[in-house]
């Protein structure tokens, strides 16, 4: 339905626009006030999901610390680094071990012989290129050319070239190549270079000459006499060979130069005269960092809370309507709406449950050592390792939850002081991965309670997402109905001017006409 045209008060002389404007400001707040209701309803859907990315990623990263093999950490040397570089894999034994290579693995590479000029009936000489075809090279029709791959028992033709009347030197490349090996023919060098792509004598190759029975041809002058990869010419030879290491007596042999033994890395890079020490024990610095990257890590994500938490409040401050925004700049603007944002959860009791968990999860004590039924052990938290918070009085403003590790270079509020972690690493190391194992592993299941699907929120989710969605539906809603509601009676009242409009205009003519008798 099309709404009537809206005239201003041409007999009257009234300002219909502002009077009708007057009488329906009511309706129009009611629209405005849903409107910066919702918009700030929207900007509070943003904060929290600023926040749940943070709790998520957190949540996250507490598998980096729960479980044994991410504690693992040991701290490898070798006597003689040029010889062989070391490394743990989180199960090798702490203590000294020795070392000799034997052997290094290679890969397997023929360097063809110089590949002669095809000589014509007039004695010109052609050199050889990828396009020359094998017949020219004395190669007959039917022959075929196998590569075997493999060395002893082990040993098996991967590919097969028959010799045709078109077939090229770039045929016998591209065959070697789609079984596997590296092969090329310089034309500028006229000879072949074939290499194997990985190392080991499982990598040697053979190139043989067939006839259409299958039969071996050795005869001098061959196809493969002419290509220069033959046993019989100037061929230089590679075949491949393992890596051979003897560790504390046991010898092993792998067809590369890298070993995994017992949890232990070892990448041979020279053979030996003598052994090699190699050194194993627990990277005591490792586990420092590990502990100090979780409490880094918890800071950053306590400390946000707690400013959310404890933001100034936005007082009367409520979103602008357009006509407001209209009369300030877009700095005063962004200023106005930064003001509301930065308190949306301010003393919010979702945010302040979700602080709970982190700061109770952190204050917790466990104990470690204790038998199977519960008795002994020692009672374990943050404190006996000297990690704790400076509490209100002593903390920058919203820093009163966050960390400190006493005797941190990194922190010169508490550099000064003993490091109680350190000195517990080094002293009993187990003690320190037992308790940092529990803990992260109770926060992580607290957290995850406060995430689980209800019907106010989905899964994975610390705040009512659900319950924020339909309270923003039905703001729409309202929206909508207060809309058509303004400007229903604004129609109303502008129908209701025309009639008056016209009725004057009726009243001024007939005034004109009687005026104009008596006269």
């Amino acid at each position: 339905m099309s709404s009537p045209i809206r005239m201003s008060g041409m007999v009257s002389g009234l300002d219909t626009e502002s009077i009708v404007t007057a009488l329906t400001s009511n309706y129009q707040t009611k629209v405005d006030n849903y409107k910066k209701a919702q918009t700030k309803l929207s900007w509070k859907q943003d904060a929290w999901k600023e926040v749940n990315t943070k709790i998520n990623d957190f949540y996250n990263s507490l598998d980096k610390y729960r479980y044994s093999s991410a504690w693992n950490l040991q701290k490898v040397t070798a006597s003689d680094s040029t010889k062989a570089a070391v490394s743990a894999g989180g199960s090798a034994f702490n203590g000294t071990q020795t070392l000799s290579i034997n052997a290094l693995a290679s890969g397997a590479s023929l360097v063809g012989g110089e590949v002669s000029s095809i000589k014509g009936t007039d004695n010109t000489s052609t050199a050889v290129t990828g396009s020359t075809k094998l017949t020219a090279l004395g190669g007959t029709e039917g022959q075929n050319i196998t590569l075997t791959q493999g060395s002893g028992d082990n040993a098996k033709t991967t590919a097969t070239l028959e010799i045709g009347a078109d077939t090229t030197v770039n045929d016998l490349v591209n065959t070697l190549k789609q079984a596997g090996l590296n092969a090329s023919f310089d034309e500028t060098q006229h000879r072949f270079y074939i290499s194997s792509q990985k190392s080991g004598k499982d990598q040697s190759f053979k190139l043989a000459l067939t006839d259409s029975t299958g039969a071996e041809v050795t005869s001098s002058g061959n196809v493969l006499d002419k290509l220069g990869v033959s046993a019989s010419t100037a061929a230089k030879r590679s075949d491949g060979s393992d890596a051979e290491i003897v560790l504390d007596g046991v010898k092993y042999t792998n067809s590369s130069n890298n070993f995994s033994i017992n949890g232990l890395n070892i990448q041979a890079l020279a053979k030996t005269d003598s052994d090699i020490t190699i050194n194993t024990q627990t990277d005591t610095q490792g586990i420092y960092d590990k502990v100090k990257e979780f409490i880094s890590s918890y800071n950053d994500l306590i400390n946000d809370l707690t400013d959310r938490y404890n933001a100034a409040s936005s007082g009367s401050y409520e979103p602008l309507t357009d006509d407001e925004k209209s009369q300030m700049s877009d700095k005063q603007v962004e200023k106005w709406e930064t003001k509301i944002k930065t308190g949306l959860l301010r003393r919010d009791q979702t945010l302040d449950s979700l602080m709970t968990t982190l700061t109770n999860g952190m204050m917790d004590v466990y104990t470690e050592g204790a038998d199977a039924n519960g008795n002994g052990g020692t009672k374990v938290s943050l404190a006996t390792f000297g990690i704790m918070t400076k509490g209100i009085l002593q903390s920058a403003t919203n820093r009163q939850n966050e960390y400190h590790i006493d005797g941190d270079e990194d922190d010169s509020s508490v550099s000064s002081k003993t490091d109680k972690l350190m000195t517990a690493i080094t002293k009993d190391p187990d003690s320190v991965v037992d308790f940092m194992k529990d803990l992260t592993t109770k926060l992580s299941s607290s957290l995850k309670k406060q995430m689980t699907s209800t019907s106010l929120r989905s899964v994975f989710t610390v705040y009512n997402d659900k319950e924020m969605a339909s309270e923003y539906s039905s703001y729409t809603t309202q929206i909508k109905e207060w809309t058509t509601r303004l400007n229903d009676m604004q129609d109303s009242y502008y129908k209701k001017f025309a009639k008056m409009e016209s009725m004057l205009q009726e009243l001024q003519s007939n005034t004109s006409s009687i005026s104009g008798m008596i006269s």
